[in-house]
């Protein structure tokens, strides 16, 4: 289609589900690119295969498209081919990357992605060398030599591969929206990881010495505040309640007795309402909309953990959730509670998300089909599960076990 572009023109054309472009009769050679998700970009064409996307509808201006087109159709008349194409040289309406980040992106992102402020902080803390630099000019090899560099200080490989994937998914906008012909972190190759090396699960001494801690620590809170109403008594003021009259002195107890005995992840603990749980049935329904794989799933409950949830329920308050924070709000941080617990209990090297890992490793260990253990883990992909499957018991011996090459006669 050919129309004489204005702006208004170029803001009123629709999403079809269909790419399509409209042609501009001013500047013969420019168009508008609309793609089937309804982005648009100006790109020019000087021959019928030799084309360039000059940047994003309202990033850049319908006169600086106009421009900056002009530049490499008079530039290809006179030497074949415009300059940015063999000297490589950069339009001037393009945005860097932090431009691109923080106006163009991360709206974009918001909206369709959950743990955006984890990807910014990325983005924000790990390519901060690059930010300035158009977004154009940005090099595999700059990639590369930012990947060494966290290498060389000491990150992990699965460290590394997870930062890599944040900047490729910006730079894979960029091409869908037309600001790049090609991704600079297209070819660089993630990091071989050992999957199975990272699985940290307790073992029976450690689940021992973590639950005696936890009892220790809420026998060591009755004890404190039986001094404080002592104290209290002597002044004649008013008692704080009696913890013996509790099933738990706080929420560090029964929210580590549902991780370990549901495999829920930490935002998956913290974001849990009552409304989600039903004890009739002894089943948790994990909504879609704090899961990190966006489907709902359902947990059933063992009797130690309904009987935790119920007793837990009786003293928690009036919230929605199950584990609020100060406010009444949802829980954020545990990180104080349990690195002391931690360290009471003497384990070292064990995260919180660890304890979802020690769910699936235990029920693996018990025999239960990896099926059922990536449907209660919400895995998506049956490879995520297989790093469980060496502590299977026995499984691999009796399968040797039946080759034998001398079979009784």
């Amino acid at each position: 289609m050919k129309e004489k572009l204005t702006g208004k023109l170029v803001s009123a054309l629709k999403t079809t589900g269909k790419e399509y472009e409209v042609h501009d009769t001013l500047v013969v050679g420019l168009f508008v690119r609309v793609t089937a998700a309804g982005f648009k970009s100006y790109v020019v064409r000087w021959r019928r295969a030799s084309k360039k996307a000059l940047g994003r509808v309202g990033i850049l201006t319908l006169d600086q498209a106009r421009q900056e087109a002009t530049q490499y159709l008079y530039e290809a008349r006179n030497h074949g081919e415009p300059l940015a194409v063999t000297q490589n040289r950069k339009g001037t309406a393009l945005p860097s990357l932090r431009e691109f980040i923080d106006a163009t992106y991360m709206p974009w992102f918001k909206t369709h992605h959950k743990g955006h402020e984890k990807t910014l902080h990325t983005l924000d803390n790990s390519f901060n060398s690059i930010m300035a630099q158009r977004i154009d000019a940005i090099t595999g090899r700059d990639l590369e030599q930012i990947r060494t560099t966290w290498m060389q200080s000491g990150n992990k490989s699965s460290t590394a591969n997870r930062k890599m994937g944040s900047i490729g998914g910006v730079f894979s906008r960029a091409v869908d929206w037309g600001y790049l012909s090609i991704s600079p972190s297209e070819k660089i190759k993630p990091l071989k990881i050992d999957s199975k090396g990272t699985i940290r699960y307790l073992s029976e001494n450690e689940m021992r010495n973590l639950l005696n801690a936890l009892e220790v620590r809420e026998h060591r809170a009755i004890l404190e505040r039986d001094s404080a109403n002592r104290w209290r008594i002597a002044r004649h003021k008013e008692l704080y309640q009696d913890l013996r009259e509790l099933a738990f002195t706080d929420h560090l107890k029964p929210m580590i007795i549902v991780s370990l005995s549901t495999g829920m992840r930490r935002g998956e603990v913290f974001g849990l309402t009552w409304n989600s749980i039903n004890f009739d049935r002894k089943l948790i329904t994990v909504g879609g909309d704090i899961t990190k794989t966006s489907e709902t799933r359902h947990i059933p409950m063992n009797t130690e953990t309904a009987n935790a949830l119920r007793a837990w329920k009786d003293q928690s308050g009036q919230s929605r959730f199950v584990f609020p924070g100060l406010e009444g709000g949802r829980m954020e941080d545990v990180k104080s509670a349990w690195k002391k617990l931690l360290q009471e209990a003497c384990i070292s090297g064990f995260r919180w998300h660890d304890m979802r890992h020690d769910f699936a490793s235990r029920l693996v260990a018990a025999g239960y089909p990896l099926n059922t253990v990536r449907d209660l883990l919400g895995h998506t992909d049956i490879k995520m599960t297989l790093r469980y499957a060496h502590l299977a018991p026995d499984i691999k011996a009796r399968a040797v076990e039946a080759l034998s090459l001398y079979p009784s006669i």
